[in-house]
């Protein structure tokens, strides 16, 4: 397997313990990035596109086919000026190596969100620039517009509650039945373990609520009519448990810069607003950032 500017012990907890697993049963592995450890061995190419275009240019030789059944990209990779090259790169080495491409994402619910087009261009804040109202999804890692007027819809006290002008409380993940997409794109089920507390609600609910309100009505009246809808739109997020096979399209070579490739995620900890309202967490962060701060010699 080949890993390009990624630390999936970061960005991919879960995806790492999968690929230790395969480790232990005797998978090899190549890195393009910073060197980390993985907790499995692996052979360190490089640390920026200059040893990603090595790999390009053996042109899938015994060597490099023999190496790599996956490639995985972070967003560490893609998310730079040169991106799209990078991705371009790693597409190509999978073709030439007859095998499967995997792109991380640092936010949990970002492969769901493209497969019903719940994204867009440019990035949030361009999106937000000049915005007068602002319905915020639990999001607290990004910076509010001033003068604007938010709505913000959660669990948590995070920083995204604190800056809004009317607090619309949610169930947390766990407290609310839904389809999960994870980054290989497969969806699955999960029922929830409790229910949420107080005045809060199921998010579908809330949704449906404020339509009405605001005379916009939503056409479902149940979560099961609006998971049927879903699945008439999307039909492929029906396939529980099952992974879609995507087109596959290559995107056209351009050039990288000789930079080196650093993983998106800073503090696997500390990842999204759940984790950062956990204090438990919170001390995890603390003693790991002191492990690795340097010791002054006696």
């Amino acid at each position: 397997m080949l890993i390009v500017g990624s630390n999936p012990r970061l960005e991919a907890p879960v995806l790492n313990a999968r690929l230790r697993k395969a480790w232990l049963n005797g998978a090899e592995f190549a890195l393009v990035g910073e060197a980390v450890d993985l907790t499995y061995d692996y052979m360190h190419v490089g640390s920026g596109s200059e040893a990603l275009q090595q790999v390009v240019e053996m042109g899938g030789d015994d060597e490099i086919r023999g190496l790599s059944s996956l490639v995985i990209v972070g967003q560490g990779a893609l998310c730079r000026p040169d991106g799209a090259a990078v991705l371009a790169a790693a597409m190509k080495i999978a073709e030439q190596t007859e095998s499967k491409l995997l792109v991380l994402h640092t936010a949990a619910g970002r492969v769901g969100a493209m497969d019903v087009g719940f994204t867009h261009d440019g990035g949030t804040s361009s999106t937000l620039r000049g915005a007068k109202l602002v319905f915020n999804l639990g999001a607290d890692e990004i910076d509010m517009p001033d003068g604007a007027f938010v709505v913000y819809q959660g669990s948590h006290g995070d920083r995204g509650a604190h800056r809004a002008d009317v607090i619309l409380p949610g169930a947390a993940y766990t407290e609310q039945s839904g389809i999960f997409v994870n980054t290989e794109g497969r969806p699955q089920m999960a029922n929830r373990a409790s229910f949420p507390p107080g005045d809060a609600r199921e998010d579908w609910a809330i949704l449906r609520a404020l339509s009405a309100e605001l005379g916009k009505t939503l056409p479902f009246d149940s979560l099961a009519q609006l998971r049927a809808g879903l699945f008439e739109a999307h039909p492929h997020l029906g396939a529980l448990d099952q992974v879609p096979v995507n087109e596959w399209t290559p995107v056209a070579a351009g050039k990288m810069t000789n930079t080196p490739f650093a993983a998106a995620v800073a503090d696997h900890y500390l990842p999204n607003p759940v984790a950062r309202a956990s204090q438990v967490m919170a001390d995890l962060s603390r003693l790991a950032a002191g492990r690795n701060r340097p010791m002054a010699a006696e």
